[in-house]
């Protein structure tokens, strides 16, 4: 095989100088497509929806339009619990821009009561008392303030055993 070899940069081929004629606008809409779509509805009035398989009868949730299992279209919309079931869990004590915390946050992976699913929250519990396998519940914003964003939740509390 032949030996390609490249030819290097060089320092002043970084020197240029650009000329902007106009200023582009970047405005843009974004479509949620038919499965998130009515989970975000479903947020912003304070429900929790998956889609049933009819084929090997899981409940999706977040919603698909399809079963990755089966691969056939998702048939129904079912309001799921907005109660769950911690899968596993972080003690974060640094910040995403990294400032540190002296109480953690607590993003944990929640497991949908009533579905075959879940996904990252939230967890606003003691650090000491949390575990795997410990039910939760979701505390939501008030009606007139959620806005059909993941946000609307809160944050997930202890539950009932």
């Amino acid at each position: 095989m032949k030996n390609l070899r490249g030819t290097g940069l060089k320092e002043k081929d970084f020197e240029r100088e650009f000329t902007v004629y106009y200023k582009p606008q970047l405005e843009y809409r974004w479509d949620t497509g038919l499965a998130i779509g009515k989970f975000l509805e479903g947020l912003r009035d304070g429900k929790l929806f998956g889609k049933k398989c009819n084929k090997c009868k899981r409940i999706l949730f977040p919603p698909r339009a399809f079963c990755e299992r089966c691969f056939v279209d998702t048939d129904e919309w079912i309001e799921v619990k907005d109660t769950g079931t911690i899968n596993t869990y972080s003690l974060c004590y640094i910040t995403w821009d990294m400032k540190q915390l002296k109480d953690p946050q607590i993003p944990a992976v929640i497991e949908i009561d009533g579905s075959s699913g879940g996904f990252l929250h939230i967890a606003k519990i003691d650090p000491k008392q949390i575990k795997i396998g410990m039910k939760v519940q979701a505390i939501w914003k008030r009606a007139g303030e959620r806005t059909g964003s993941i946000t609307d939740i809160k944050y997930f509390v202890a539950g009932e055993e």
